[in-house]
């Protein structure tokens, strides 16, 4: 054999070997994601109803929970549930919840005198996804009378193609007596049953002659084939089917002798096939029921008694995780803390939801929109007004949401937050999530900040609200959780049991590395699209005003600007240059850039692509140079907005608060760094940020402090405040001149924080959108489990401060 041959030989040899390597790994990733979709594939993905579910598939098998109080005649109408809204119960929400496994959710509904509790519970196995089910209780409330009687309501929809009809319908013409079985196929969920059992529980019984032709002793079902499109509008439905039912009553019986209450809001027995149908239970005193979904092909049919069993084990499986995760260390180890966390992490990862539909955005994109002279606010909004906006997609999204009574919907800055508690319980999970974000992405890299997808989202946002524009950004959070991903990953390496999960069945792209870089892989194009569209989009005038910084490129100024408002930049009224002017510059969008260009130089790096590294290294330098270079001022000693003044050079407008920290929040400023001093003296001075609750968003000093809306204008948010514990926390970590003052501040800040959020929710059941400064208690948007839910992680924070102990209040 010639010594070329030898050559070529090796060289097929080791392409056999990349290829066959290749291979292995394609195949290890597709087992991955198989796993992950079979055991997300069903869930309570629909958050903004107090109970409902289906599947991670467009157009198909949904499910819901209605119930009301059926002992007046005039307050059904009021008191019957569905969707969730504020201020109509005494608290609600999951106790403990999987999204893998499932959990228990319990709600207080004071107006219809009852308690309801929701335990969900899957059972993987099969080809379809496995099988579901759900225990439904009602428990009296202590004011309740002895004989109150509650009507439910259990419906499954069908949306899509398919079929969905109840077993032996026409066996029993007053209703069923025993369990309800509805028959059902689509191609995604193959052939399957709903279960409806019969339950336990008394139920009314009357004298009056309408009790005949209709017995409340037995399962009542009304099937009906209806356009798709009307299907999320189910309780109208239920109330204009009752109407009809009443007006026959009424017709039949004289008004000094009406049918009771629970007689009345009765719907027809007419079961049969169609893609809508309701099965009521009328209860008197306390009740229980399952609804079960068993898959034909999964190994058997699900049974009460699985639910039995399997509740237990759910239970103290989640109790022993959270415990190994999420434990709430000193000064947090007495009271209701361990309650209290499981209840705010449980609500988080409850509260994921499936969206699919189409949303609304306007992409003429034509000079208005261009911001670049003076007074383009007002030609942006003349632009907005001839609505020139269009449908777009149909699109769908996997994500958690910050509200589920407000804000039940996609939000860009806010999922990178409510991931980072997730990404420690289930990385597979948060992973997913990522991906299905990035999904989103058009062509330029642009997402939308807000997304409402299909007619039942757009049913929950003002008109105002609900076009998107392809040039305004949101801050990119999602890359922090890409960086929580590969710190896991640096430790996997190291071998480090610090930040790596254990449980393997949640943690698969961490156990296997090559999956992960795999990942990595497929993601990062999308990511550095993403991240130039930034560049591109939301690019601040350097060069045009002489400014002196180290790089005549990294400055940057959020699109979508008015006066009082940038909702882009999440921090909505925040106090900001007056007037509006193209030659803006914002320190909160370059700090976002640098930690962005941070997290895609570190995956550049895992990826071995040297060109990048040098490129978003030399990124990386400029922005931190030019931060110092373009925004510190040295008069009022901190990180400042800039403008364009009357003189056309370049000039600091100094509000302080969140914003001047941003920087820091970020990771930008060293331990060692000579404005580091100053900035710790802003978070700990009581007449500008601190307070015994948490950092106010805006000086108490400042003139605009608690004005107008006063959303962002003082109030305590808990997304900042958790930035600012973990950076400093990091100084308080590492040796350096400020090492003892940043311990300090962490230390109280965390107490602070923790017990501002704890305090408010033994009092009201809520965790709450922001924190008043003056007397910590929540306000704004109730059963807000989003961003507030990171208290979760502070709580698990170590204590620096020798284990000293809170009292209970």
């Amino acid at each position: 054999m010639t010594r070329d041959s030898r050559h070529s030989s090796l060289w097929k040899g080791l392409a056999c070997l990349l290829t066959l390597q290749s291979s292995l790994v394609n195949a290890q990733v597709a087992e991955i994601e198989k796993a992950t979709n079979d055991s997300l594939l069903w869930g309570p993905y629909r958050p903004n109803v107090y109970f409902g579910v289906r599947p991670r598939i467009p157009n198909s098998l949904m499910g819901g929970l209605m119930w009301t109080r059926v002992e007046d005649y005039r307050s059904v109408q009021q008191t019957f549930r569905h969707t969730c809204e504020q201020h109509e119960l005494d608290g609600y929400g999951w106790d403990e919840y999987d999204v893998r496994s499932g959990g228990r959710q319990t709600i207080h509904d004071p107006a219809n005198r009852i308690d309801i509790t929701t335990e969900f519970i899957k059972f993987p196995g099969g080809e379809h996804g496995g099988s579901w089910g759900a225990r439904i209780k009602g428990t009296p409330r202590d004011n309740a009378s002895p004989n109150l009687r509650t009507t439910v309501v259990w419906y499954n929809t069908l949306e899509g193609l398919g079929s969905l009809e109840v077993e032996d319908a026409d066996t029993e013409e007053t209703g069923i007596e025993g369990d309800v079985v509805l028959k059902g196929q689509t191609t995604e969920l193959g052939d399957f049953e709903v279960r409806v059992t019969e339950g336990k529980g008394n139920h009314p019984r009357t004298t009056h002659p309408s009790y005949d032709e209709k017995p409340l002793d037995r399962t009542l079902v009304h099937s009906g084939q209806l356009p798709a499109k009307a299907l999320w509008q189910v309780k109208s439905i239920l109330f204009s089917h009752m109407k009809g039912q009443i007006d026959l009553l009424v017709a039949k019986y004289p008004q000094d002798n009406p049918p009771p209450p629970a007689q009345v809001y009765t719907i027809q027995h007419l079961p049969g096939s169609g893609n809508m149908h309701l099965v009521q239970k009328i209860f008197e005193g306390p009740f229980e029921f399952d609804v079960i979904f068993s898959s034909a092909s999964a190994p058997t049919k699900i049974t009460s008694e699985d639910l039995d069993v399997q509740i237990k084990s759910v239970t103290s499986g989640f109790a022993k995780r959270f415990t190994d995760i999420f434990k709430p260390q000193a000064p947090f180890l007495k009271g209701r803390y361990d309650e209290f966390s499981k209840s705010l992490f449980s609500n988080l990862i409850g509260g994921i939801g499936y969206f699919y539909g189409e949303s609304r955005v306007d992409r003429t994109y034509d000079d208005a929109y261009e911001e670049e002279n003076e007074g383009f606010w007002e030609e942006a909004a003349e632009a907005r007004g001839r609505n020139l906006a269009e449908t777009d997609g149909p699109s769908e999204l996997f994500t958690s949401i910050p509200s589920r009574p407000f804000f039940p919907r996609g939000f860009l800055w806010d999922e990178g937050f409510h991931l980072l508690p997730v990404i420690d319980w289930d990385t597979d999970l948060t992973l997913d999530i990522i991906k299905s974000w990035f999904q989103l992405m058009d062509e330029d890299g642009w997402i939308g900040r807000e997304q409402i997808l299909g007619p039942e989202a757009h049913s929950k946002v003002p008109e105002e609200f609900q076009v998107q524009y392809p040039h305004y950004a949101n801050p990119p959070t999602l890359f922090m959780v890409i960086a929580s991903f590969l710190d896991k990953l640096d430790a996997q390496a190291s071998g480090s049991n610090e930040n790596v999960p254990h449980d393997e069945s949640y943690h698969r792209q961490l156990a296997n590395r090559e999956a992960a870089l795999q990942y990595l892989r497929t993601l990062y194009p999308l990511l550095k699209r993403h991240y130039f569209w930034f560049r591109k989009t939301q690019a601040g005038d350097i060069k045009s005003y002489d400014r002196e910084a180290f790089s005549s490129k990294e400055g940057y100024r959020w699109r979508g600007r008015t006066p009082q408002h940038i909702l882009t930049s999440g921090l909505d009224d925040y106090p900001r240059a007056q007037p509006p002017h193209p030659g803006e510059l914002h320190v909160d969008l370059i700090s976002w850039m640098g930690m962005m260009t941070r997290a895609i130089k570190r995956i550049a790096i895992y990826l071995d692509d040297e060109d990048d590294v040098v490129e978003f290294s030399r990124y990386d330098e400029a922005i931190v140079r030019n931060i110092d270079d373009l925004h510190w001022s040295k008069k009022d000693q901190t990180y400042c907005d800039a403008t364009i003044d009357d003189y056309e050079e370049h000039a600091l407008v100094c509000h302080k608060g969140y914003i001047s920290l941003f920087p820091f929040l970020t990771g930008l400023v060293d331990k060692d760094s000579p404005r580091l001093g100053a900035i710790l003296d802003l978070i700990g001075d009581e007449e500008e940020l601190w307070t015994e609750f948490g950092l106010r968003s805006l000086s108490k000093k400042s003139e605009f402090y608690h004005t107008a809306e006063d959303y962002w204008r003082g109030p305590i948010w808990l997304n900042m405040n958790y930035l600012a514990v973990v950076q400093l926390l990091n100084v308080a970590q590492q040796p350096g001149p400020h090492q003892s003052r940043a311990k300090t501040l962490y230390t109280e800040l965390r107490k602070n924080l923790v017990g501002t959020v704890y305090e408010s929710w033994k009092k009201t059941g809520f965790a709450w959108e922001q924190y008043n400064p003056e007397t910590g208690k929540g306000q704004r948007t109730q059963h807000f489990t989003g961003w507030t839910s990171l208290v979760v992680k502070i709580m698990a924070m170590p204590d620096l401060d020798g284990g000293k102990v809170r009292d209970e209040l």
